[in-house]
């Protein structure tokens, strides 16, 4: 088992890691929208969903891995009303089409808009 961390995404804000590497499998944590440079959540569903899918990509780029490595996807809305706006900006970098499950949600940390958990083969 291997722990998985980088400065490109947002640090854990509890007792958890941002990704453990087992089996040949990547389990990464849920990545919310905070920018990992300034610490700042963006305003708006398309640029939260925007920065949510980079923090996934930083975590796949450290374990070595990319979007095409991705089998699995668990998507969290604070609001389903935004599910359309979020699958456009989610298509755009989940090219390979994973598996998903998506739902809404009552509250995401900090407030955030929507929150996105990846699961990645990583052999």
């Amino acid at each position: 088992m291997d722990t998985i961390s980088t400065d490109n995404a947002p640090a854990a804000i509890g007792p958890y890691s941002q990704a453990i590497r087992a089996n040949g499998l990547l389990f990464a944590s849920g990545q919310i929208p905070v920018d990992p440079a300034t610490g700042k959540i963006p305003e708006g569903i398309a640029a939260q969903a925007e920065q949510s899918c980079r923090n996934c990509g930083a975590l796949l780029a450290a374990a070595g891995l990319d979007f095409s490595k991705v089998i699995k996807t668990t998507c969290f809305l604070a609001d389903i009303a935004d599910f359309a706006a979020f699958n456009e900006v989610y298509a755009t970098y989940f090219t390979s089409k994973p598996a998903r499950s998506c739902v809404a949600v009552r509250d995401i940390p900090k407030g955030c808009l929507c929150e996105i958990e990846i699961l990645a083969l990583a052999d």
